[in-house]
């Protein structure tokens, strides 16, 4: 069985990523502290989503599959930090944040990111070749 990527998407790039891995037929999962996210990612056909509360660690649980590779798309700093701590302890696979912004990759590598991506238009599809 293939190991399950996932994917944090707080804004149309991540959603295009998604749409991408729904294409490729891939294993993944969508992390998410929203219910209004999870709603949004219910109707776009999303199987697999893991919601939890990003406050409170004593909640931050690892999912019952075996997690792959971590595209965490930045919304904010804060979240995407808080993100990082949750999910790097999930694998030993790469983990890449994706953003927008040209600053904190300090901040991201600190915390456990491999690879920090910028991009000015949220392409990238050529992270799942």
């Amino acid at each position: 069985m293939d190991n399950v990527v996932i994917v944090t998407a707080p804004n149309e790039a991540g959603r295009n990523f998604i749409k991408l891995l729904m294409y490729w037929k891939r294993p993944f999962a969508v992390l998410t502290n929203s219910a209004r996210e999870e709603r949004l990612l219910r109707k776009m056909g999303v199987q697999r989503i893991v919601r939890l509360n990003t406050n409170h660690a004593e909640d931050w649980v690892v999912p019952e599959i075996e997690v792959g590779k971590i595209f965490l798309f930045e919304s904010s700093l804060n979240l995407t930090c808080r993100y990082l701590q949750i999910c790097r302890p999930w694998t030993s696979e790469p983990v890449y944040v994706i953003t927008q912004r040209g600053t904190s990759p300090g901040i991201y590598r600190g915390l456990g990111a491999d690879h920090i991506i910028y991009t000015l238009n949220g392409e990238v599809g050529f992270l799942l070749k």
